[in-house]
């Protein structure tokens, strides 16, 4: 694959893979909240929509993986498993519903946590029969949905609107270049 990246597109997926490493911690050191609010998701979800397809889907595999590796959070199996899926499903469909499809950023949302939650089920099921994890795929989506609809409400409130103004102070900056 010969891609060439940009060094802000690198800068900026460097960027949000750290603030999807500290993000989580910071919300574990309140009381374990991450299942509920979901930071870990948020910089990937910002990637998707700020960064090119292949990068935002590497951001979205790679942010679980080395948290566990680094933090322990999530724990590598099955956790993380599932997140690397569900996450990399995030930043390629957000990239790709933006980028390739034209959708609002509301939208472009809405069908990228669907489609992230559906890849999640996916996994699960995988996991069930692969290695008898004892999960059940309707019930991890179902009940990650319930847990995570504080987390899901901001994302829907902080994304659409940091990501339009993100891209404002990006425009700004290359016509003043």
């Amino acid at each position: 694959m010969n891609r060439k990246f940009s060094t802000k597109d690198l800068v900026l997926t460097g960027l949000l893979l750290a603030l999807g490493l500290v993000l989580p911690m910071v919300f574990h050191f309140f009381g374990g909240m991450g299942p509920v609010f979901l930071p870990m998701h948020i910089p990937v979800l910002i990637g998707g929509f700020l960064l090119p397809p292949y990068l935002a889907l590497l951001l979205g595999i790679v942010t679980p993986l080395v948290s566990g590796v680094l933090t322990g959070m999530p724990p590598m199996f099955p956790m993380a498993v599932i997140m690397m899926f569900e996450l990399g499903a995030y930043g390629l469909s957000a990239s790709l519903a933006t980028k390739k499809f034209k959708l609002s950023s509301v939208l472009a949302l809405v069908v990228t946590m669907i489609i992230g939650r559906v890849v999640a089920g996916i996994v699960v099921f995988v996991l069930s029969l692969s290695f008898s994890v004892k999960m059940n795929a309707f019930m991890f989506v179902k009940g990650g949905i319930i847990t995570g609809l504080p987390g899901i409400a901001i994302q829907l409130i902080l994304i659409p609107s940091l990501v339009y103004a993100l891209n404002k102070v990006n425009r700004g900056a290359n016509v003043n270049a």
